[in-house]
């Protein structure tokens, strides 16, 4: 089981990807980061996706829970986040979100930034859906 560093050197070694960051949404601080930053700073692309995924995991629209649940939209707990990810397509790039599930209360999520024209988003989403399971938060 992979910590922050190797999942994130995993991610990196995906084709086309630029940078990846390993980021709590409730604080907006990168807990771990590799390769390059969008605007050439990590702390303010996991700030500034950090508002995306909290928007994502807490707005009722986005994070309807599953019929059979009566828990809350918003509630982060054993059966993980509401939202599995979030993608963002820009002109040049994608922007991949995916939230971890922990043992604890958790409130982060992986950022993968990939090349649109060299990357692959469908490898991506499933290799960070394997690495956000095996990843271990110590």
């Amino acid at each position: 089981m992979p910590g922050i560093d190797e999942c994130l050197l995993e991610a990196m070694a995906l084709p086309g990807a630029r940078g990846a960051a390993l980021v709590d949404w409730s604080s907006g601080l990168a807990l771990g980061t590799a390769g390059e930053s969008p605007v050439g700073d990590h702390e303010t692309t996991a700030a500034e996706t950090a508002e995306l995924a909290r928007a994502a995991a807490e707005y009722e629209s986005f994070a309807q829970p599953a019929p059979a649940v009566a828990a809350p939209a918003a509630t982060v707990g054993a059966d993980g986040p509401p939202v599995e990810d979030v993608i963002v397509t820009t002109r040049t790039g994608y922007h991949v979100l995916r939230f971890v599930e922990t043992s604890f209360d958790s409130s982060v999520f992986l950022h993968l930034w990939l090349d649109r024209a060299e990357g692959n988003l469908a490898l991506a989403r499933h290799r960070l859906r394997a690495l956000a399971e095996e990843l271990v938060l110590r």
